[in-house]
């Protein structure tokens, strides 16, 4: 594997291959689509057990629904993404991976902080998350931009 050093941080030159780019971004897009229907699938066993809980609790475990979609979903991030294979199911089905510049794996924090950052752009900048692929390098978007990470093709 070669390396090359800018701005005093060594980046893997194998990242530079545009193949790997190649449908990237209609594939991110695809993925998100399955990973948001696979999350919502989730959702149904622990809704079922937070109201359970809450008939035992006369209605205090009702308070969990406020917060059960954001955990469910970042358990799926913390365990997919932050994974072996750096990549939710969604990703996987649809071919590509998330992989830091740095050539280190991803970890499960660095999975929910790129999660938790898409999620606060969309929030704030829905049109720029998006529309910064279509300028930067490797199609990344902006909170690729923002941690050093890039998605690829995992089929090259």
């Amino acid at each position: 594997m070669t390396n090359r050093i800018l701005d005093g941080e060594i980046l893997d030159t194998r990242l530079d291959d545009d193949r790997l780019y190649d449908g990237v971004r209609t594939r991110r897009i695809l993925a998100f689509v399955l990973d948001y229907l696979i999350v919502g699938l989730l959702l149904i066993p622990f809704a079922i057990l937070v109201l359970l809980l809450g008939l035992l609790t006369f209605g205090l475990g009702w308070m969990l629904f406020a917060v059960l979609a954001p955990l469910v979903a970042l358990t799926y991030v913390w365990n997919t993404l932050g994974g072996r294979n750096q990549a939710t199911v969604g990703m996987r089905i649809m071919g590509i991976r998330l992989e830091r510049l740095d050539g280190q794996p991803v970890d499960g924090m660095l999975a929910v902080v790129h999660s938790v950052l898409f999620w606060a752009g969309n929030a704030v900048l829905t049109p720029l998350v998006l529309l910064v692929t279509l300028f930067s390098d490797r199609k990344r978007t902006l909170h690729d931009l923002l941690l050093g990470t890039v998605v690829l093709r995992a089929d090259r």
